[in-house]
């Protein structure tokens, strides 16, 4: 019988789209039974999320953290049938506790599938990376639209009148993106550095199969009459 082959995985800088470098190895049937949690507590196997169709995962720092918070207001835009005509599912993870989600959800306008992973079982075992590392030429994130000053001073506004005060995850855990499935094949994956480090989400749709361009742009739109 031969053997299986592991999945392989890359990671893509945002200097240049076409440049690709090893990422870090792992295997999708290493997570595959962590459980996850919906806004309601229920729990289901990480492994359900990709079995039947292409998914794009994504795995945000905490629900606190303003970057995540504008990266997924910028999901929320995505129409429903960019993802229904190339038949993919669009799934965010983060790692508070559930119910968090309902409030993060209210304020992003986040319409699609959303579950927590609160002991951080997928994010330690894929490897996502904990601390933060800058780089100088690093492109900003096009979904961050708040400077560091008030970003965190909003996100600490949010923390202080939040109903249950807490950090809604670890301050220290970054995030990434997989697109994964049907089955346990990893067609990509990006893990980010910082906070700033999200996958461009064009990129990641376009990776994915969907062939709309989407304007993610806070620019006023000039209508010509």
């Amino acid at each position: 019988m031969a053997e299986a082959l592991s999945p392989i995985t890359r990671q893509v800088t945002k200097e240049n789209q076409e440049l690709w470098v090893p990422s870090v190895d792992y295997r999708l049937e290493d997570v595959e039974d962590c459980l996850i949690y919906d806004r309601h507590g229920s729990s289901v196997p990480f492994k359900n999320l990709y079995q039947d169709r292409k998914s794009v995962i994504i795995f945000v720092r905490n629900f606190l953290c303003y970057t995540c918070k504008e990266y997924v207001e910028d999901l929320s835009k995505i129409p429903k049938e960019a993802l229904e005509n190339a038949d993919i599912r669009l799934v965010v993870i983060g790692q508070s506790a559930y119910h968090h989600i309902e409030q993060f959800c209210s304020l992003t306008g986040y319409p699609y599938e959303i579950y927590v992973d609160p002991e951080r079982c997928i994010y330690q075992k894929l490897g996502m990376k904990r601390e933060e590392k800058f780089s100088d030429s690093a492109n900003p994130s096009p979904h961050v639209k708040s400077g560091m000053f008030m970003g965190q001073m909003k996100s600490i506004w949010r923390a202080m009148t939040s109903p249950a005060f807490d950090f809604q995850g670890d301050l220290h855990q970054q995030g990434g993106a997989i697109i994964a499935g049907p089955g346990s094949q990893v067609h990509f994956s990006h893990f980010d550095m910082n906070r700033l480090d999200h996958m461009p989400i064009n990129w990641l749709l376009q990776l994915a199969g969907v062939q709309q361009t989407l304007d993610f742009s806070d620019k006023p739109k000039i209508i010509h009459v």
